[in-house]
């Protein structure tokens, strides 16, 4: 484990994700989820989705919704792409 003998260094930490392009997306996410927050939705045991994920240059405009964590955190792996067809 790491920092048992000294503080963890927060600030650090937050100037690297910022470099790194991490933080705009997060922040983007936390606006989709207030923004649900605020129209009153339920979203209990719920992911905020974005219909085209911030990974592939979506954004809050292109759409959000709500969705179970295990679809929404396994999509876009191996096994949520249709198999390629094999041509002989």
């Amino acid at each position: 484990m790491p920092y048992t003998k000294k503080p963890r260094p927060y600030k650090k930490e937050y100037e690297q994700q910022k470099e790194r392009g991490e933080h705009g997306n997060r922040m983007e996410r936390q606006r989709a989820r207030r923004a649900m927050d605020k129209k009153g939705v339920d979203r209990k045991g719920k992911d905020v989705a974005h219909n085209k994920p911030l990974s592939k240059g979506g954004s809050n405009g292109d759409g959000v919704r709500l969705q179970s964590p295990s679809k929404n955190r396994a999509a876009g792996g191996a096994l949520s792409k249709p198999p390629r067809s094999r041509k002989k």
